[in-house]
């Protein structure tokens, strides 16, 4: 089991000294639409994620409760996660979305044997909640999106998850409130100064605090929403869906 790194007082204010010298570096640097930017890395896709969180990866499945059949996974890339889902859940049946069908079509060769249906769509736009699933994950993909957007998505996995059954996110987190407003203050620079549509995705993470994200997850109908593992800016957190009798 992984075990929780929570910053001191002290870490804390060396991150954001940091942070800020990170930010003023790349204030000029120009951002990247979001399926180019990954169809350009694909070849280091797994090893820059894997180098970040292999622990998360390897163990995110003891997260999930016993005899698991229906999974959806947003954003799920080249399914690096799915190696210990597959593990810990054979007989599993998960659907699987994201914007890149390079990553799409890796994640299909290393699980041609496996009950999985992959879409190569926006999850945004994509109507996954009509069906219906025992539990819904996403990891590290929902950090790129402001407010209104993630909103929209808790929304839908709300809707896309059984009565009874629940969401685990594993994400990039602010450890502050003065975090998540740089962020999106350099964010907001950066589309206003490209000239990127209102539209369009790019690559720029805006994390937010916890207490923001359940904000978001209570809206959209998630109950007894906690946090289940920390590693400084990494964490993992679920929302379970609770509305009267069970189906």
């Amino acid at each position: 089991m992984l075990q929780n790194k929570i910053r001191t007082p002290a870490e804390i204010k060396q991150y954001m000294d940091e942070l800020k010298k990170w930010l003023n570096d790349e204030r000029e640097t120009p951002v990247e639409e979001m399926s180019n930017f990954f169809s350009q890395r694909i070849n280091i896709y797994d090893h820059v994620h894997l180098e970040h969180w292999a622990k998360e990866y390897e163990h995110i499945a003891d997260f999930f409760d016993n005899n698991l059949k229906t999974l959806l996974d947003i954003g799920c890339g080249t399914g690096l996660e799915l190696e210990a889902i597959y593990k810990r859940f054979p007989n599993i049946n998960i659907t699987g979305i994201d914007l890149s069908e390079e990553m799409l079509n890796r994640l299909k060769s290393k699980y041609q044997d496996k009950n999985i249906e992959l879409v190569a769509a926006d999850y945004f736009e994509y109507p996954f909640e009509k069906k219906q699933y025992e539990a819904a994950l996403s990891f590290e993909t929902l950090h790129h999106f402001i407010y209104s957007k993630k909103q929209t998505i808790y929304n839908k996995l709300f809707q896309s998850i059984k009565n009874g059954g629940y969401y685990i996110e594993c994400d990039y987190f602010a450890c502050c409130d003065e975090e998540e407003q740089l962020c999106l203050e350099e964010y907001e620079y950066k589309r206003k100064k490209n000239n990127i549509a209102d539209d369009a995705f790019v690559h720029i993470d805006i994390p937010l605090t916890f207490e923001h994200q359940c904000d978001l997850l209570r809206n959209a109908g998630f109950v007894n929403i906690k946090i289940l593992y920390q590693n400084d800016s990494t964490v993992i957190i679920r929302g379970e869906k609770r509305t009267g009798i069970f189906e």
